[in-house]
């Protein structure tokens, strides 16, 4: 054997809950991703045991998900979802009947959406979360936590009791959904500062993920580089990302994913279609949405009106040729890196989950081939982190350095021109939240305070605001939850309470509920 491979995915979306809304566009983030990436990942899983491959995984879920994943009224919304997609599939099925290869491709959604309703209401049993917890019983999967909302922690520490409470809520959080303290965690953009190692272990949290640099840069540096952990000071471990397994599959341009035989993420029927036709299948305001059906391949470097017809036959032969590409570059790459180490190299490939499926729609199927063939050539082996640390208990001893995966590394994507003004108002809010906590006592007014403050900490806003991709709803959000906490701070001390105000707040803003 000439070494280990460590599959990590992260498995994130913010808490979004609209309650007041029949149809919320943004709520669709979570249904996408449960029908294009945590549902057709777990069928693949499941196939994968029925096939006796021992298949090894660490994912995180972290706590915004698991609660919306659990929250009656998003999932009541969500099983509506999946009735109007089978709907939409079926009407297809009739547009198209004129074209053999339309119509093909409409009736491979029709059957993709019925086992996909099949495999929620039958085997999940109505619960995403009961198939992950299935296979961390039978020890394919290992389940890690994240921070509590997903704040960045080096941009919160500057009140070290938001980042203590981000990281004690996200262990209470695990333990609630999934019965056990999590041994690990995936730091929310893999933000790392100095001293947070302190925290992780208080909390019992016995290893982190880092992007390469944090441990290049440590100090002293890494005798092996990326390809072995490290324990900090506090005999935390840190595992860092191996770049080149990385790039193979999340870049777009040079990566698996860019293939022109691959279903194209932005050619879509919501997009295409006569408006009349497709009213019914996109926001109700009448702004046109990504539908998840898509008829068209990437195609190359071509305007999205070029692109030619999809072939889920071709695509998915295409998976077990990038499979097997990606096989054998972990077989050199382990054979090359034995000839420095004295161990056995571990090579980290962590991804954000939702590239399975959501943004690489064959990615999960390229998963399934991949470990299929460790199985088949028994090269190397899949670990997790708790297996790797029993196996290799000693461990170099580093200071990690300050670092993200976000573009150039650092922090600059949470903390720039466009998103600066959001922190002054979360250290204050941080700061009289403690101090009304302490005067008037853990009640429900200051508890739901405290979930104001929890969800306007999350990394996400400040990152959509950067990015563009959402930056009005974002901007919207950190306002809400900013001016919910002043107006529930004024309602404490003046003594004049809103119920209405405070039950709506409590119903939308609902994360947490049985834990704070």
């Amino acid at each position: 054997m000439k070494g280990y491979w460590m599959l990590v995915l992260h498995s994130h979306l913010p808490f979004v809950k609209h309650p007041e809304y029949e149809y919320f566009l943004e709520e669709h983030w979570l249904f996408e991703a449960i029908t294009e990436t945590y549902i057709p990942l777990l069928m693949r899983f499941k196939q994968l045991k029925e096939e006796s491959v021992d298949f090894k995984l660490t994912t995180s879920i972290t706590p915004p998900l698991a609660e919306m994943l659990t929250d009656k009224h998003l999932m009541e919304k969500y099983e509506k979802y999946l009735d109007k997609m089978l709907l939409l599939t079926e009407k297809e099925i009739k547009r198209t009947s004129a074209s053999q290869t339309f119509n093909k491709l409409a009736r491979f959604y029709n059957e993709r959406f019925l086992k996909i309703r099949d495999f929620y209401y039958n085997f999940l049993q109505r619960d995403v979360l009961n198939g992950y917890r299935y296979f961390e019983e039978s020890k394919n999967i290992e389940i890690i936590t994240c921070n509590a909302t997903h704040g960045f922690l080096p941009l919160l520490c500057v009140n070290p009791s938001s980042v203590e409470r981000q990281i004690e809520l996200a262990v209470k959080s695990h333990q609630k959904h999934f019965g056990k303290k999590p041994k690990g965690i995936w730091l929310a953009e893999c933000a790392y500062y100095d001293g947070l190692d302190k925290i992780l272990s208080k909390h019992g949290i016995e290893y982190f993920f880092m992007d390469s640099h944090g441990l290049i840069y440590g100090k002293p540096t890494p005798r092996y580089g990326v390809f072995a952990p490290v324990y900090t000071e506090e005999k935390v471990a840190a595992f860092a990302r191996d770049p080149e397994s990385s790039k193979q599959v999340w870049s777009a341009k040079e990566g698996y994913p860019g293939d022109p035989n691959y279903r194209d993420f932005y050619r879509d029927i919501g997009f295409d279609l006569d408006f009349e036709y497709i009213k019914d299948f996109i926001s109700p305001d009448g702004v046109r949405v990504y539908t998840g059906i898509k008829y068209y391949k990437v195609t190359g470097e071509v305007d999205l009106a070029q692109k030619k017809p999809y072939d889920p036959d071709k695509a998915y032969e295409m998976t077990q040729i990038h499979a097997g590409h990606f096989h054998i570059s972990r077989e050199k790459q382990m054979e090359h890196l034995s000839k420095y180490m004295d161990r056995l190299p571990l090579i980290v490939s962590p991804y954000d989950a939702e590239l399975f499926g959501h943004w690489w729609f064959e990615g999960p199927d390229f998963l399934y081939h991949v470990f299929k063939m460790i199985q088949t050539y028994q090269q190397f082996k899949p670990i997790t982190p708790s297996e790797y640390l029993e196996i290799y208990p000693e461990n170099q001893v580093i200071r990690p350095s300050p670092s993200s995966w976000g573009d150039k590394g650092y922090f600059e994507v949470w903390l720039n021109p466009e998103n600066q003004w959001v922190y002054k108002y979360l250290h204050q809010m941080e700061e009289d939240f403690l101090a009304l906590k302490e005067k008037y006592g853990y009640n429900d007014i200051v508890k739901q305070m405290e979930r104001e403050l929890l969800l306007a900490q999350s990394s996400d806003w400040t990152f959509l605001i950067t990015t563009q991709t959402a930056k009005h709803y974002a901007t919207n959000r950190i306002k809400e939850h900013i001016s919910n906490f002043y107006k529930l701070k004024e309602m404490l001390q003046t003594n004049i309470i809103d119920f209405e105000f405070l039950n709506r707040v409590k119903e939308k803003n609902s994360i947490f509920s049985d834990i704070l």
